[in-house]
């Protein structure tokens, strides 16, 4: 059934006319709705190899496994991630008696301040946790990266290869064979290390985990799984009124961009008629969108959601359970998603609603989410339907203000619900081996309700502080999360609870591509010049030498790597970048009266390894309050080098690693020194026994014994 089971994503998100939201990247064309023949043959054939080999296997890893723990230090590792839990907070917090249990970790073994990645961003710093290594060797340099083909973005880890043949069957094309997924991370990652040993893992929403992995254990994927559509979220908000800053399609307007869909639904009296957006039809030559129709009707009790079949209560501002949305492609094909709807407001005056984006079912996922692809299946029949985007916490609604502050808390608490549900479960089961979790509530909360901690923050001006003590009872929901573990487990276990950086104010932006063009590196066509945003297409680029791509990155313009290269490789190439590292290192806003950049270096000044030359040719460090601006971050270009932050995402930690490390704290006693995120996998290696392999970086950080 799964083999069955592929659907189309297209990528219809990487496109100029989206406004190349980083939420728009999507990782690729996409899956074939219907396996070829052959390779529902090749899955049985496996599926008999497997089952007859298994013995064996077995054997072979009870033998390993009884070798390495035999030289374990514990029976358990496990592994708390809190995404970007702040050092400096969490002392201060402790220090005023907020985190009891984070207080008491810390007198059983340590707290470290643990470094981080350049730059320090999730997908780079949480790939060094998997693999101990530099990004110069697991080959994840940001979010996003540039499309080989040309200079536009792509997502950074990932990439799906639709399949190329197709049946013509009348207004039909049925793919034969399934599409390629390309996962980008390299090196191996610990746990596949772990399992070569015969010790099993639970690894659960760790970050670029997309395509999963094939080891001894289980594993959810996490950050840069997509939405059906193919996007890194797209939500979608249905109104009967023309909706602020909505765009008709092929209408946006320049400089504009959104997460979203904006739907306007039919109404009559007290009944609404609409349809989900859904991604095009992936057997259908002229790829027409699919819809999933529904109707919200009022009644005495409240309104009523009507979808696919379904009846669901729709209480105002409140989200509905996970609901089905299928899509029909074909005769006898269907797509099928999850989403949650929230009612805003249902009046004489106004409809308005918000859908999340329409996630990968776990019961029926279009493509793989889990390994083995039971474990997500079991987990949705577990505890229910969950999140399964890579990036579920809608930030874009909440910068657009299709969702309200409580109504995004209440989103990311409910999926921190879930991510614990998970966790505990994997807790009570994994009893000897590695039990690994994920949380994002600590990173999503932060990035979006930082502005409350500063009355001056330009997202706050003239508006009331309404959450001042937001990220406060964060740090306690996740000081209760660790006491809860420290309850669960035993003095055979080793508990590390970790984030991957810390966290600091996004005040103002710095758009790298206006300060090359000012400098001279860039050129604008003429049209482009006159615009107030200039997209990818406007660059000159027989003029242009150097642009920024990404929250931390400026490519050269290569002769024989970009399309349109026109500095040479070698010592002009060198020059160029030096010369760049120079004028912005130390660059100041004069308006504000601040530093802006902490730090530019080239890339083989932080980076070693056989991937050193996919990284962008020079890294940016922005100082505290400073970040790359939304346009520079998708290769746009403004007028402005320096610009307001005003969005709701409002915190952030992509500046220089030295200014947001990590934490470390733990149960166990660690050698003195700095502490470093690529050190961790070789310490979970020497908890557990296993030789750490000599490609990693990392060292252990656990004291020897005696």
């Amino acid at each position: 059934m799964f083999m069955l089971g592929w659907a189309v994503v297209e990528c219809a998100l990487v496109r100029h006319d989206a406004g190349h939201r980083i939420a728009y990247i999507g990782p690729g064309a996409g899956i074939a709705v219907v396996g070829s023949a052959l390779a529902v043959l090749t899955a049985i054939l496996s599926a008999f190899v497997v089952l007859v080999t298994w013995p064996v296997r077995r054997a072979w890893r009870a033998m390993r496994a009884r070798q390495a723990l035999g030289a374990a230090r514990v029976k358990r590792v496990v592994v708390l991630g809190l995404d970007g839990l702040d050092p400096d907070l969490a002392e201060k917090f402790m220090g005023q008696g907020d985190l009891p249990h984070l207080s008491e970790l810390r007198a059983q073994g340590g707290f470290e301040r643990l470094g981080t990645t350049w730059p320090p961003l999730s997908p780079v710093a949480w790939s060094s946790f998997t693999t101990g290594t530099n990004p110069g060797k697991h080959n994840i340099f940001d979010f996003i990266t540039r499309r080989p083909e040309g200079y536009g973005p792509a997502i950074s880890s990932v990439r799906i290869e639709r399949p190329r043949r197709h049946l013509p069957v009348g207004p039909y094309r049925i793919p034969l064979g399934r599409p390629r997924i390309d996962g980008r991370r390299r090196s191996r990652p610990f746990w596949s290390v772990l399992g070569d040993a015969g010790i099993f893992s639970a690894v659960i929403r760790v970050p670029i985990t997309f395509p999963p992995d094939r080891f001894h254990g289980v594993q959810l994927s996490a950050m840069c799984v997509p939405d059906l559509l193919g996007s890194q979220g797209t939500f979608t908000f249905f109104s009967d009124q023309p909706v602020a800053g909505a765009m008709p399609e092929g209408l946006e307007s320049e400089g504009a961009s959104t997460s979203g869909h904006f739907v306007i639904v039919e109404r009559r009296k007290g009944r609404v008629s609409g349809a989900v957006p859904g991604p095009p039809n992936p057997v259908r030559a002229d790829g027409r969108p699919l819809q999933a129709p529904f109707t919200v009707t009022q009644g005495r009790a409240g309104a009523t959601l009507e979808i696919g079949g379904a009846s669901v209560a729709l209480p105002l501002d409140a989200f509905t359970d996970w609901i089905s949305v299928v899509y029909a492609a074909a005769p006898g094909f269907r797509l099928r998603g999850i989403c949650r709807f929230r009612l805003r407001r249902f009046d004489d005056q106004r409809f308005e609603m918000y859908c999340t984006p329409v996630q990968i079912d776990p019961l029926r996922p279009v493509m793989p989410i889990s390994h083995p692809v039971v474990f997500g299946h079991y987990l949705a029949r577990r505890q229910g339907s969950f999140a399964t985007l890579g990036l579920a916490e809608d930030t874009g609604a909440l910068n657009e203000d299709r969702l309200s502050d409580e109504a995004f808390l209440d989103q990311a608490h409910s999926i921190d619900d879930e991510r614990q549900s998970m966790f505990f479960d994997a807790l009570r089961r994994v009893r000897r081996g590695f039990v690994g979790c994920v949380f994002d509530a600590p990173d999503r909360i932060q990035h979006m309700y930082w502005r409350f901690t500063e009355d001056d923050h330009p997202a706050l001006r003239g508006r009331p502080n309404t959450h001042p003590d937001a990220i406060r009872d964060l740090y306690r929901r996740m000081d209760d999360l660790v006491g809860r573990t420290m309850k669960a487990i035993g003095r055979d276990t080793a508990l590390l609870v970790m984030s991957d950086h810390g966290f600091k104010s996004f005040r103002r932006g710095v758009d790298l591509n206006a300060w090359l063009q000012r400098e001279g590196y860039l050129v604008l066509k003429d049209e482009g010049g006159t615009k107030e945003v200039a997209s990818i297409g406007d660059i000159d680029w027989s003029h242009t030498k150097a642009y920024a791509l990404g929250l931390a990155g400026i490519q050269v313009n290569l002769r024989g790597r970009e399309p349109q290269g026109i500095v040479e490789t070698g010592a002009e190439r060198d020059a160029l970048v030096a010369e760049l590292a120079q004028k912005l290192t130390g660059l100041k806003d004069d308006e504000a009266g601040q530093v802006a950049v902490h730090e530019a270096v080239a890339r083989e000044q932080v980076y070693r390894g056989p991937y050193v030359e996919a990284a962008p040719d020079l890294v940016v460090g922005c100082h505290v309050g400073y970040r790359v601006s939304w346009d520079a971050a998708v290769g746009r270009t403004g007028r402005r080098v320096f610009i307001d932050n005003a969005r709701a995402w409002s915190g952030d930690h992509c500046v220089h690693p030295n200014l947001v490390p990590g934490v470390l704290v733990t149960n166990q006693k660690c050698i003195g020194g700095p502490a470093r995120i690529v050190d961790v996998a070789a310490t979970i290696l020497e908890l557990l026994g296993v030789r750490r392999p000599d490609y990693m970086d990392g060292r252990s950080l656990v004291r020897e014994e005696g």
